[in-house]
């Protein structure tokens, strides 16, 4: 993922890096922007530690008031896990009390490929705010989602090259009542990601998450077989959106979706980063667009050498 990929806005407030020199009222607002707060191991003032910078961020604007927040680089990510700025968060609880939006890893290859990127039980946030109702998580390496009962959370993502298959079938177990949008990328095998298709069952059957409303399974390997899973899942019949983009997808796969359940109902289907040949590829339009889906085709893939399916690959991995 490349410098582009950073976050530009969490719970639609522009993204702004704090900086300890910077004075009212070329600061904004504490309610005005979504506070990235990031060290650099490497730079000039290397000594400088996420902890210091953080508190020096609660010092320099109003923590009350401060609605979104994203944990960039803590240190060398890969030495120290993200329990180690978690539980910063944590403890300064009874001050963020306005906090609504975390994002943890927001990371980008100059500073670590988000399979370096050490995670860790990330549910400790939603522990500490119960009126959390976005939380965004990049790097698998590591993460922990024990079960865990929350009424607010509205929208969850977690990017990876690879999703322990631990970590999704706690996601899957959680009591999560109001959740409207679930981003999972499910990554490799190579890199983490050991989840089967099996594993997928809670969800796709719709008994959890009663308002989910978009659904992304991106980034797999196994993208043919979710789609497959996908043209029979009850879970369907329900979604706005449905995001397979990303992953290995192939005709195979894309034949599937179109013999299974009707997808007309969706507004807008997203396989962008795919294998489809073009008659496919005029296939799904002409049976989705005409009732008004949104059908992303962009970034048709070539694979790597003569392997066929083989040779396919997913956008981010290691």
């Amino acid at each position: 993922m490349s410098d582009a990929d950073r976050l530009h806005e969490l719970l639609g407030l522009q993204a702004v890096d704090f900086q300890r020199e910077t004075e009212e009222p070329a600061r904004p607002a504490a309610e005005a922007a979504a506070w990235r707060i990031s060290v650099d191991p490497f730079g000039p003032e290397g000594d400088v530690s996420w902890e210091e910078e953080f508190n020096a961020f609660l010092d320099a604007v109003d923590p009350s008031r401060v609605r979104a927040l994203i944990i960039g680089q803590w240190g060398e990510s890969y030495e120290e896990d993200s329990s180690y700025p978690i539980g910063l968060v944590v403890a300064a609880a009874g001050r963020l009390t306005s906090l609504t939006a975390i994002f943890v890893g927001d990371l980008v290859m100059e500073e670590a490929e988000i399979s370096w990127i050490e995670q860790s039980d990330v549910t400790a946030l939603l522990t500490a705010f119960p009126a959390l109702t976005h939380l965004g998580v990049r790097g698998g390496t590591g993460l922990l989602f024990p079960p865990v009962a929350h009424a607010s959370l509205r929208e969850l993502t977690i990017e990876s090259g690879g999703l322990p298959a631990e970590a999704l079938r706690g996601v899957l177990d959680s009591e999560l009542p109001a959740l409207e949008r679930l981003d999972l990328w499910l990554g490799v095998s190579s890199y983490g990601g050991d989840a089967v298709v099996p594993d997928l069952t809670p969800l796709l059957t719709g008994t959890r998450f009663p308002r989910l409303r978009h659904l992304g399974l991106r980034n797999s390997e196994l993208q043919n077989e979710i789609a497959a899973a996908i043209g029979s899942a009850p879970i369907v019949a329900r979604l706005h959106t449905l995001d397979l983009s990303n992953g290995t997808l192939g005709d195979e796969g894309a034949a599937a979706l179109l013999e299974g359940q009707p997808l007309i109902h969706l507004e807008a289907l997203d396989l962008h980063h795919h294998f489809l040949s073009e008659p496919m590829e005029r296939r799904l339009t002409e049976a989705l667009a005409p009732h008004g889906v949104t059908v992303d085709l962009s970034e048709r893939c070539e694979p790597w050498d003569d392997r066929g399916a083989a040779g396919r690959y997913t956008a981010v991995a290691e």
